[in-house]
């Protein structure tokens, strides 16, 4: 065994953390290349040491430079103690504790989990888990009203969402409205608090729910505190609800305050730590559940916010609204927001990244794309990863289209850049978390970053991409379908580097359903042999094709094609 093996794990989320009463899940890192395999021997922590017992470790797969190894541990007690028992295939080993890596059991020492708690914090919404969401800014949508977003509903209901998300709809100054003048009205443009309130029931009553966009990070300048700042200097009772740098307080022309981003005079960054401030967003936040009946709120910029305001964010508003569901809009690994004290889930572009490399750019490869799944979802709890928007684009991105259109090998990106988003769409409907398309996604929108992105949506039929938003209804009516699909844990299948093409599986204890990507442009063979024991034909769900299961048979994937198996 070498001396210097790479091992990881420490008795804490999301390395070890409970995923049901008396159950404890372990993760992993070994040093990849090793052929590893790995035993957890476990007890209750007060039991007399010797009677602890093995269990073995699933080897998930590799994230690069580590595989990752899972066990989940059932307890009666909730009181853990635990060592890892790894071994080589030459049958050389060593014990590995929270005192680090020793061939003696003892020196190696045992990690520690006190006691499982499971928390109403670390609930999900019951509805949450069959949710596909669909994204909408609302000045570009139809008529850029609230009422033109009702209009709409019969037309989102048939495409298979079954929940909207709203960027920011709340009286300000601005198009995008993220700099607010006014928390507690909707902005006249978009209507009235009526007409939300309308706009909410007609979802419900076709079964979606409705979430919001909160901007708690800053404000507008027109904000009646920062305009009192503004008119009254340090003399203003407000003063200390912003970062002002000097006074008299200038605008222009470089802010005399923090703001939001880089020097945006229009967006005051907020002291949310300011008593007031936080009590001020708290009332906020509950008044819009309370009056309008929406059902989750989506935080802007959340990871510039005080630490300190969204665990008491979380907990007031979930005591109230247990079914309320947090996305936090976090435009990197989110993890620290994501161990169940704050946000359900987050908008997950560290994802959109891997997906836009692989898909759109083809400037990465199916090992390279599977080890960036792998290691993202290491990075976060089940909760978390079931809870997270899982976005192609967003009102801040390029459209996926145009990526595609923008990248690819060679002379055939045009020709090939609508089938390699049908696959991103369809690896996008069949992974875990929740499914977010972007207004007008589905029916083939192109467009730059902002504002390119957030063009009015094409309702023409004639511009509109049929094939596309077909390919959209059967891929979320087959996610509803299945139930795999929607909570059924992921593991790699295959990967064939030369013919960029992979292999997944979506499995729980009932069931379970390959699926196989062909980004290519070439046909793709592939040989199965006993993929299921448990049943002799396989069918294709996309194409209804049955296939033999029980003999070798070799199953052809058209370019640029895919198969749902099950």
């Amino acid at each position: 065994m070498p001396k210097r093996l790479f091992l990881y794990h420490t008795a804490e989320d999301p390395f070890a953390y409970p995923v049901g009463s008396g159950t404890l899940k372990l993760r992993l890192f070994v040093q990849s290349g090793q052929s590893l395999s790995c035993t957890v021997v476990h007890s209750d922590r007060y039991d007399s040491p010797g009677s602890e017992l093995p269990q073995e470790m699933e080897r998930i797969g590799s994230a690069g430079a580590y595989d990752i190894h899972e066990a989940v541990l059932r307890t009666g007690t909730g009181k853990c103690r635990y060592q890892f028992h790894i071994k080589n295939p030459a049958g050389e080993y060593v014990w590995y504790g929270e005192r680090g890596m020793s061939e003696n059991r003892e020196q190696a020492g045992a990690f520690q989990y006190a006691y499982i708690h499971r928390p109403q914090a670390t609930l999900l919404p019951s509805w949450s888990t069959e949710a596909v969401v669909y994204q909408i800014y609302p000045s570009s949508y139809n008529k850029g009203t609230l009422q033109g977003i009702a209009d709409k509903i019969s037309y989102l209901h048939n495409l298979g969402v079954t929940a909207i998300y709203m960027t920011p709809i709340f009286e300000s100054p601005s198009e995008h409205k993220y700099n607010t003048s006014d928390y507690y009205r909707v902005d006249p443009g978009f209507g009235t608090l009526e007409d939300l309130k309308m706009l909410v029931d007609t979802a419900h009553r076709h079964g979606m729910k409705v979430l919001l966009d909160a901007v708690f990070n800053h404000a507008g300048d027109t904000f009646f505190a920062f305009k009192d700042v503004l008119e009254r200097g340090e003399a203003s009772p407000y003063k200390d609800w912003f970062y002002i740098h000097s006074y008299p307080v200038s605008k222009a022309p470089v802010p005399g305050y923090e703001t939001f981003a880089k020097a945006e005079a229009s967006m005051p960054k907020l002291n949310m730590d300011h008593p007031e401030v936080a009590d001020y967003m708290m009332e906020v936040a509950k008044y819009w559940v309370r009056e309008a009946g929406i059902d989750g709120w989506r935080l802007d910029v959340a990871n510039e916010v005080t630490p300190a305001f969204w665990p008491r964010f979380r907990r007031e508003l979930k005591a109230e609204f247990p079914e309320l569901l947090l996305i936090g809009e976090i435009m990197h690994a989110s993890g620290p927001w994501l161990r169940g004290d704050q946000f359900d889930g987050g908008m997950n572009y560290v994802l959109r990244d891997a997906v836009l490399e692989f898909f759109a750019a083809q400037s990465a490869g199916p090992v390279r794309f599977m080890e960036q799944l792998l290691h993202q979802e290491a990075l976060y709890n089940d909760q978390a990863n079931s809870a997270m928007f899982q976005l192609l684009g967003s009102h801040d991105t390029l459209r996926f289209l145009t990526a595609c259109k923008l990248g690819g090998r060679g002379w055939d990106r045009e020709a090939t850049s609508l089938s390699r988003m049908k696959l991103a769409v369809f690896f996008q409907m069949t992974y875990i978390g929740l499914p977010m398309i972007y207004y007008g996604d589905e029916v083939g929108m192109e467009g730059a970053t902002d504002p390119h992105c957030r063009q009015p949506m094409v309702w023409e039929a004639q511009e509109q991409n049929i094939s596309l938003q077909e390919w959209y209804k059967q891929l979320i009516s087959l996610r509803k379908e299945h139930e795999v699909l929607r909570t059924g844990g992921f593991r790699p299948w295959f990967t064939d580097e030369p013919r960029n093409v992979l292999g997944y599986v979506r499995r729980s204890e009932q069931d379970r359903m390959g699926l196989i990507i062909n980004n290519s442009p070439n046909a793709y063979q592939l040989e199965l042999c006993n993929y299921r024991s448990d049943k002799n034909v396989l069918t294709d769900l996309l194409s209804g094709l049955t296939i033999r299961a029980d003999k070798r048979v070799l199953v052809e994937i058209e370019p640029f094609g895919c198969l749902m198996l099950h």
